[in-house]
């Protein structure tokens, strides 16, 4: 029962991390402190994806599921999870590309608010 409430819980925290890797550069739009989290989850993400890394969360669903009794599929989460639902699983590369794409602007747009910021009077 704790093993099955794990897994539960380390789906949700690999998806509020994705959403995250997504999203923080816009949250940062609003509390710009919060863009060295972000920048440390959009490296991390890259380097997973660079570098093969397999996901510490992905190895912690893994024994979880083990443990619990359930399949452990070989497939990380993205794979398993996001690949044929969010995207068409032929389309990897293409989703990459657009989620980069997403993190950029959201960098871009926060550079142009500070310096709006900075160049108003006070």
């Amino acid at each position: 029962m704790v093993y099955e409430a794990l897994v539960t819980i380390v789906l949700g925290l690999h998806f509020a991390f994705l959403a995250y890797l997504a999203l923080g550069g816009y949250l940062a739009w609003r509390w710009p402190w919060t863009i060295w989290l972000h920048l440390t989850t959009a490296a991390w993400g890259v380097l997973v994806v660079a570098a093969s890394l397999t996901c510490p969360l992905t190895t912690l669903e893994h024994l979880a599921r083990e443990r619990a009794g359930q399949p452990v599929s070989d497939a990380g989460f993205i794979d398993r999870y996001l690949a044929g639902v969010i995207y068409p699983e032929d389309h990897v590369w293409a989703a990459r590309i657009v989620l980069g794409l997403v993190v950029v602007v959201s960098w871009a747009g926060l550079a142009v608010r500070l310096r709006r910021r900075s160049t108003q009077p006070a």
